[in-house]
């Protein structure tokens, strides 16, 4: 093989391996694209799941004041009258 052939070889082998190395960074690229989609999807479900949790406790704390020995002890109050205008 002559000089010539061996130049023609390198500069092919040369366009092969950028050719591999942009389908790693476009690859790697699409993987980064998903992730962030996914990290920012966990961040929404979380924020649901706390808002559910403070939705659940305010449901909880009513029917527990309902419920209690307090509220069961209190005495209601029955209007002695209207107010004149």
């Amino acid at each position: 093989m002559g000089p010539i052939t061996n130049t023609i070889i390198l500069i092919v082998l040369a366009c092969l391996l950028g050719l591999l190395y942009l389908t790693q960074v476009t690859k790697t690229n699409s993987y980064g694209y998903e992730i962030n989609s996914l990290q920012q999807q966990q961040t929404q479900l979380q924020n649901q799941n706390s808002q559910l949790q403070v939705t659940s406790a305010s449901l909880q704390a009513v029917s527990r004041a309902q419920t209690s020995q307090v509220a069961k002890t209190l005495v209601p109050v029955v209007p002695g009258g209207t107010v004149p205008n």
